[in-house]
């Protein structure tokens, strides 16, 4: 089969290569599928560069969710048979930028006939990210108003739309008029061009002094700093991410004077520590898929043979929404 490899870390474009490798066996507990669809997440770009928490070994194949059909299954796996459309996280070092990838059983799931490939490969982590971020972690509530940052990619526009569905005003923050016009259609209530605008001091306008119940934030530093100057009495700041590429210091004495809340969320944890939760987020997404209510947005489908392209220009912060190799 062919699979895109990582031999030595370093950027994307210059570290992953198209190569032949052996076709690969699910072992216990496992299932084997041919890629359908899997989109390109901040993570590999991290794994490339040596950067992320979950370090795999050289040579590797990234690709950290997808969208497969199930081509054979290991020992003790009960769930799934051969012919299964599955989404999920894959094992690495056999990630999903490759003609097949491994999956662990409990880390498959039905994927929704509502959504193609592409699509359904992308409603796993980010989606996940954000219903945990937004209905576990806080309890966002209709009426109330939440702010997304970084709202035109992969993660950020996955929170619009759950920000949506769950009847909050949106207010996203995009960098540049072309991504303003994908946070738009995407349903947010209100778009900031940090280029030309102070989210800030909009924020501050459109809820007349109070603040954001809510605020979004996958890219940390200065964004994390200046979103405590909008957060509303009571809100909480959801520390996501740093594609920024700083890790902020929290002032605590700012939180406790403004009576706000800074929650964190490592939402793979929960595959571990409570894979029942993530079972039933799963479930809670697909019913909003069926509602109509999130369509997850692919903006670009590539070929295999493009993908390390993609994932470069992810990592470049060029792309928007999501950008899945589609078989």
């Amino acid at each position: 089969m062919k699979a895109w490899r990582v031999n030595s870390l370093g950027e994307p474009a210059r570290v992953m290569r198209l190569e032949e490798v052996a076709d690969l066996e699910p072992g216990p507990g496992q299932v084997v599928v041919r890629v359908l669809g899997a989109p390109a997440n901040f993570p590999d770009v991290l794994m490339c560069r040596g950067e992320y928490q979950v370090k795999p070994t050289p040579p590797f194949t990234p690709g950290v969710e997808l969208c497969g059909e199930v081509v054979a299954v290991g020992a003790e796996v009960a769930r799934h048979t051969v012919g299964d459309r599955v989404i999920g996280m894959t094992t690495l070092p056999y990630g999903a930028f490759a003609e097949l990838a491994v999956l662990e059983e409990e880390a498959a799931f039905p994927a929704p006939p509502e959504l193609d490939d592409a699509q359904a490969g992308s409603l796993f982590i980010g989606y996940q990210t954000g219903w945990f971020a937004l209905h576990r972690r806080t309890s966002l509530r209709a009426g109330q108003t939440l702010l997304v940052h970084a709202a035109a990619g992969g993660v950020g526009s996955a929170a619009i739309q759950l920000g949506k569905a769950a009847g909050a005003r949106v207010i996203a923050v995009t960098g540049g008029a072309a991504k303003a016009e994908v946070a738009r259609a995407l349903g947010a209530d209100v778009v900031v061009d940090r280029h030309t605008q102070d989210f800030v001091d909009v924020v501050k306008q459109e809820t007349g002094g109070r603040g954001a119940d809510t605020i979004y934030d996958p890219v940390g530093g200065e964004t994390f700093a200046r979103s405590a100057k909008c957060i509303a009495f009571e809100g909480n700041i959801l520390v996501i991410g740093f594609a920024g590429g700083t890790i902020q210091s929290a002032a605590l004495n700012h939180a406790l004077i403004k009576n706000y809340s800074i929650v964190g969320l490592h939402w793979g944890l929960y595959a571990q520590k409570d894979p029942a939760l993530v079972r039933e987020c799963h479930e809670a997404l697909c019913d909003l898929a069926r509602q109509g209510l999130i369509d997850p947005l692919v903006s670009e489908r590539l070929g295999l043979g493009e993908v390390a392209d993609g994932v470069q220009r992810l990592a470049d912060g060029v792309t928007v929404g999501r950008v899945a190799f589609q078989a």
